[in-house]
């Protein structure tokens, strides 16, 4: 009973020190990861996903757990055309920062290009309810559940033909 008072005290040091954690601002890349980040861009700019998903990666080695690169290597993938591993690094920004609008709109397009509209326009809700109808994420992710998903285009080595052997 006697240390009642202090162990009160003690946890309410620890629980607002640990709220205070939670609305830091985002911690500004390292040199070396805005370098490659930048490296990055370049070589997105180019049209060289795959390179820039490499640089983007290395950023992630020096600097782990940064929004602003997870977000970089979910538009590079999804340029590549895996969504499903773009959706998996818009999540991971997610986790470290919920009300990004850049990842919920990212997240809500890669949804799109697989087909989930339903789920997109969740995303589209959450995003009008956050900054509204004028914002560019909204505005873009707008366009892109208008726009629907592409269509998917078969090529001839999918569609294989079986050679059928007859009785005459």
């Amino acid at each position: 009973m006697r240390y009642m008072p202090a162990a009160l005290a003690l946890s309410a040091i620890v629980a607002v020190t640990a709220s205070v954690g939670q609305g830091a601002p985002p911690a500004p890349l390292d040199p070396r990861a805005a370098a490659l980040v930048a490296q990055g861009r370049a070589a997105l700019s180019a049209g060289q996903a795959d390179r820039a998903v490499d640089f983007y990666e290395a950023a992630l080695t020096v600097q782990p757990g940064h929004v602003a690169i997870y977000l970089n290597l979910a538009e590079a993938t999804r340029r590549e055309g895996m969504q499903g591993k773009a959706l998996h690094y818009y999540r991971e920004a997610l986790e470290r920062d919920p009300d990004n609008t850049y990842a919920i709109a990212g997240e809500g397009a890669a949804l799109v290009e697989k087909g989930a509209i339903e789920k997109a326009r969740r995303n589209l809700a959450r995003l009008q309810q956050l900054c509204g109808n004028s914002c560019a994420p909204s505005q873009e992710l707008a366009a892109a559940i208008q726009k629907g998903p592409a269509p998917q285009v078969v090529t001839a080595e999918q569609v294989a033909v079986k050679p059928e052997v007859s009785a005459n």
